[in-house]
């Protein structure tokens, strides 16, 4: 009787950490919406307005990098096209 193993598909590290990157950037990214929703000061809502703009950038980036690393993972991201906040 011969034996057959098969070889489990390993994930790539670098592409679990853009995964778990980009987990912590939307979190990061719902954050400054939050800080946005409740600052009075117009000081403060243009300084949140950065900080959603640069959160933002940061998870485009993350997107792209994990489309170009692995464009099988595409319908587990559910990403089509061009990745862009708005």
């Amino acid at each position: 009787m011969k034996t057959t193993f098969f070889k489990k598909n390993r994930q790539d590290p670098e592409l679990l950490a853009l995964r778990a990157e980009l987990q912590s950037a939307q979190g990061d990214l719902s954050l400054a919406y939050r800080k946005f929703d409740q600052a009075v000061d117009p000081e403060l809502v243009e300084s949140c307005i950065y900080q959603i703009k640069a959160e933002k950038a940061r998870c485009n980036y993350l997107i792209r990098a994990i489309k170009e690393r692995s464009p099988e993972s595409l319908p587990a991201l559910r990403l089509e096209g061009e990745a862009v906040w708005t």
